[in-house]
């Protein structure tokens, strides 16, 4: 039993769901106090196709964690992602009322940048204020308090479809405890494996998913770019099955237990067989280790080339002084850091939470809880602002979340 404050968090589209409880020490160190993990089977691609089979998993997996810490859970937070995920850049100006930026001006400015956004059936997750300029002082990161008469802010505004959204607080309620708020993993990723150091010198943070691969780019401190590309660790393995005519579930074991893209045909003079009848009753032939691998190659090139194009939107390709670091279960696959190397002209390194998180001798120290340990983070962050407030899923409850929270969101 943790005798601190508890924060939950769970990610929910992804292969898996998983589950995170988790306090703080009065060093602000994250204890994780409970793990659970089950397959996500009623949910494809961030659009839930079974409901009861949703919620099945999502008890699963939330009552391991629970069963783990003797805690019982009455609130969440949710790691959102997929390409339902949109993210928009845009600018909101307005004048100061006063002699001096006020919170109810940066609110106004942050209100602003959502004029000329199609939010047409979709939901604002959130807003998150990259740099303001005041009277053509540009660069500010908290201008409250500073004397000026025109406030400037550029903003990355996050959104959901609705419809998504309402499945999802229906499932998470029937299941019996309350949503506090929701984070895209375009925001949350960065915050369980980046320094400060890094966000401020430039840096890269790409979580490759079961569905998508969710890219953001922070520099000065502040996240200046982030972006969703639509393939991920799912159409890896759709293209073993497709490639050895093979069902999903075989090949996936293959992709976990034998892919090394390392392994090529001019680097290794002989291929091994892959034994089928081994792994599966229902097979009898044999498989090239070698093809597995040029199969493989072949996806994640894509995946890299689509990384390196976001990349080149914004002038950051080969650019960025603190690395590329990827996450996400996309990132454990054998050999991979070489051929991201290669395509991205950046140093890479796989991120993953603190050694230090362990769970009775077991450890999150794995890049497939980047996410969910972020939103864990994000969660206190937040929290402190607007304890025992549910989070209203709507515009106009938004922005007032946005003025409790607006000196918690700060680059």
């Amino acid at each position: 039993m943790a005798s601190g404050e508890i924060f939950t968090a769970i990610d929910l589209w992804s292969a898996k769901i998983k589950t995170v409880i988790a306090t703080f020490s009065e060093e602000k160190e994250l204890q994780i106090l409970g793990i659970g993990t089950t397959g996500s089977n009623g949910m494809r691609k961030g659009n839930i196709l079974d409901m009861d089979e949703f919620k099945k998993n999502l008890d699963e997996s939330l009552s391991e964690a629970e069963r783990m810490t003797g805690e019982q859970v009455t609130n969440v937070s949710l790691n959102l992602s997929g390409s339902l995920i949109e993210t928009v850049a845009n600018v909101g100006i307005v004048s100061v009322l006063s002699t001096e930026v006020t919170d109810d001006d940066v609110n106004r400015a942050l209100d602003m940048a959502q004029n000329g956004v199609d939010l047409t059936n979709r939901t604002v997750l959130k807003v998150i204020p990259e740099t303001f300029t005041i009277d053509r002082q540009e660069g500010i990161k908290n201008p409250v308090g500073m004397a000026a008469k025109k406030l400037e802010v550029r903003a990355h505004i996050y959104s959901v479809s609705t419809n998504t959204l309402n499945n999802i607080k229906r499932a998470v309620a029937d299941v019996g405890v309350g949503v506090l708020d929701a984070y895209p993993t375009l925001v949350t990723a960065g915050e369980a494996v980046l320094s400060r150091r890094q966000k401020e010198l430039g840096v890269v943070v790409v979580d490759i998913g079961a569905s998508s691969t969710n890219i953001a780019v922070y520099e000065e401190g502040a996240l200046i770019f982030s972006a969703v590309i639509p393939v991920g660790g799912e159409h890896v393995t759709s293209d073993i099955a497709l490639g050895f005519r093979i069902g999903i579930d075989l090949a996936e074991r293959l992709k976990i237990e034998f892919a090394d893209m390392d392994f090529l045909p001019e680097k290794d003079s002989d291929d091994e067989q892959i034994d089928l009848s081994r792994l599966d009753a229902n097979e009898s032939h044999t498989v090239s280790k070698k093809f597995l691998a040029e199969i493989i190659r072949a996806r994640y090139l894509e995946i890299f080339h689509l990384i390196n194009a976001e990349l080149k939107r914004v002038g950051r390709d080969g650019m960025l002084p603190e690395w590329a670091v990827l996450t996400g279960g996309g990132a454990k696959m054998r050999s991979l850091i070489p051929l991201a190397k290669e395509i991205l002209r950046l140093p890479v390194t796989i991120g993953v939470p603190s050694e230090s998180d362990r769970v009775s001798g077991a450890v999150v120290s794995d890049p497939v809880y980047a996410a969910v340990v972020g939103t864990v983070t994000l969660a206190r962050r937040y929290q402190g602002a607007r304890r025992s407030v549910a989070i209203a899923f709507s515009v106009s409850g938004f922005w007032q979340s946005v003025k409790n929270l607006f000196g918690k969101i700060l680059p």
